[in-house]
């Protein structure tokens, strides 16, 4: 398959208090992006094992997307600050195993910013087809 014709998948986990509404919000009010990303809710983002981001990129998925309430907004005090240093450690052990790290992505995007989501997806879906397809998952 060429990068021309490559479209991604990507798996997007996104907080249940802020992420996941922000993404509800884009589309009630109707604002447009790339259908390559299937949402996944979860309570936090800290509650996103390393296990599932492996498994999700080994299974054939081409990106990772973790969402969550900007630091210090968080609906349970500190687990966004878990998910950041989770996250950091994953692109250290994705890179060892050979998958590009820019495959996975953490942003904090709030309940009231349906730009932002639409923006984050647009852009993560954009860098996804510059990197090409997964070809370490099981496609």
């Amino acid at each position: 398959m060429s990068k021309e014709n490559f479209e991604p998948k990507i798996i997007a986990f996104l907080c249940n208090w802020c992420s996941y509404a922000g993404a509800d919000l884009t589309g009630t009010s109707r604002i447009q992006y790339s259908p390559n990303v299937k949402a996944l809710r979860v309570n936090c983002s800290s509650r996103v094992d390393p296990t599932f981001v492996i498994k999700t990129v080994m299974s054939g998925a081409d990106g990772v997307l973790v969402a969550g309430c900007h630091p210090g907004d968080c609906h349970y005090k500190s687990g966004n600050l878990y998910t950041r240093r989770r996250i950091m450690m994953l692109k250290t052990l994705l890179e060892t195993i050979g998958i590009h790290p820019d495959r996975l992505r953490l942003e904090w995007v709030s309940a009231s910013e349906a730009t932002k989501f639409a923006s984050v997806v647009n852009d993560f879906v954009e860098e996804i087809k510059e990197l090409g397809p997964n070809t370490i998952g099981g496609k």
